[in-house]
């Protein structure tokens, strides 16, 4: 029989822990923000009477208020607790979503995806956010591991019961977002409180913005700038998959279908198991520095591959990459302190989004830019090679500065420890 400690290791008994199931069923929702509408693109044409470069703006519109919302609404989960917070994300995210599907005018479905962009702040960092305040160490590795799973698992199954129900009608697949409402009423009911630790550390009162924005140093600043790399990478294969498939390969739209449920299924396996691959390393960077490597080889295959197989294996590199970094990523963010833990995560997710919403648009202008030169076949394998030689070179550029910081770091408390003693014993022989 197959246990939970063989799937998950030594740590699998967070699943027994009744906040963190009531997370992961939250946890269903967000991820359906963009794969949800992902395959119905071009069938929504048609309703809202728009052309398919302008379709994309539902995605945009979703995408652009998390920048500068996710911030703001970590401060106020670490002002006024986790679970307000949840419990209205998921009510505006859920009726936001599912009103985009009870209109067919198309600047008014973009003010409904841009306010559930805005519920879309209030969860997946509050919920990353959440899974620290419970677990520590590599039980909390392995809690944000499974919980970034189940991510992979909605962007499996979802979109697929999208694809049929948009046969049926156009309508129905938005009010899949309609979940969240109930998952709402459960959370008011059951979910207790899960930020509990912080309130008897760092400080008595409850912290703001301000206190945030001065507890970030240059190290702090790196890591959460760093946390963008997977996102852009991910979003590049997301992106730009199919192009390889159907332009450089004359492949179908099936075959790159198949390769994001590739990704997914391997990031899913990953985030399963980053909490066994910490107990292998001395420091979370290590397995980080790897992983990352690895998205870069992953996305490098995509862009060169010359055969169908190779890009399937490159996108198993991507997904599993993707899977191991976000897991570890958002552990070691969430580990930096309780106090601040909900801003520190919510500022990491945004960078996040930033990387999820410029690279489509730095990758696409390259692309144009390249055409005329090396044609459009051309152009798209060598952006995405770009992309993947710049982004691999980001992890040995961050490990530098930190390495860097930490030294001057250690040599001023040297220095300072040192004039202290002395000016002391100067002053005592006097």
């Amino acid at each position: 029989m197959v246990s939970l400690a063989s799937l998950f290791g030594r740590d699998a008994s967070v699943l027994y822990n009744r906040s963190f199931q009531l997370l992961l069923l939250t946890n269903l929702t967000p991820p359906l923000g963009v794969a949800l509408i992902s395959p119905l693109l071009n069938t929504l044409t048609g309703p809202f009477a728009v052309s398919g470069a302008k379709i994309g703006l539902l995605v945009t519109a979703f995408s652009a208020p998390s920048i500068v919302s996710i911030p703001l609404v970590g401060s106020l989960a670490d002002r006024y607790g986790r679970k307000p917070v949840l419990v209205t994300g998921l009510l505006v995210f859920g009726v936001a979503g599912a009103a985009v599907g009870l209109t067919t005018d198309f600047h008014t479905a973009l003010v409904f995806r841009f306010v559930q962009g805005i519920g879309f702040a209030g969860l997946t960092p509050v919920i990353v956010t959440s899974t620290g305040d419970l677990f520590q160490d590599s039980a909390e590795a392995t809690a944000q591991g499974i919980r970034f799973a189940t991510s992979g698992v909605t962007m499996m199954v979802f979109p697929l019961v999208a694809g049929a129900l948009v046969a049926i009608a156009w309508q129905l697949p938005f009010f899949l977002y309609g979940i969240s409402i109930p998952i709402a009423l459960v959370l008011l009911l059951f979910l207790d409180e899960p930020h509990t630790r912080a309130a008897s550390k760092d400080t008595t009162e409850q912290p703001n913005f301000r206190d945030l924005i001065a507890y970030l140093d240059t190290q702090i600043t790196a890591l959460l700038i760093a946390r963008a790399v997977p996102n852009a990478f991910y979003t590049a294969f997301l992106t730009y998959n199919s192009l390889v498939i159907v332009r450089v390969l004359d492949g179908s739209p099936g075959q790159a279908g198949l390769l994001v449920a590739t990704a997914s299924l391997a990031h899913t396996v990953a985030a399963t198991q980053s909490g066994r691959m910490t107990a292998y390393f001395s420091t979370r960077f290590q397995p980080l520095l790897g992983a990352t490597l690895g998205m870069s080889v992953g996305l490098l295959f995509v862009g060169v591959a010359p055969s169908y197989p190779v890009v399937v294996l490159g996108s198993a590199l991507v997904g599993f990459g993707f899977g191991t970094t976000l897991s570890l990523y958002r552990s070691v963010i969430t580990s930096i302190s309780e106090t601040l833990r909900a801003g520190l995560v919510s500022i990491g997710s945004a960078l996040g989004r930033v990387g999820s919403t410029f690279t489509p648009v730095l990758i696409g202008g390259g692309i144009s830019r390249l055409s005329p030169l090396v044609g459009t076949t051309g152009a798209i394998k060598t952006a995405i090679v770009l992309l993947s030689i710049v982004g691999e070179q980001s992890p040995s550029f961050v490990c530098s500065f930190l390495t860097f910081m930490a030294i001057l770091t250690a040599t001023w408390e040297s220095i300072a420890e040192y004039s202290h003693k002395y000016e002391t014993g100067h002053l005592a022989g006097h």
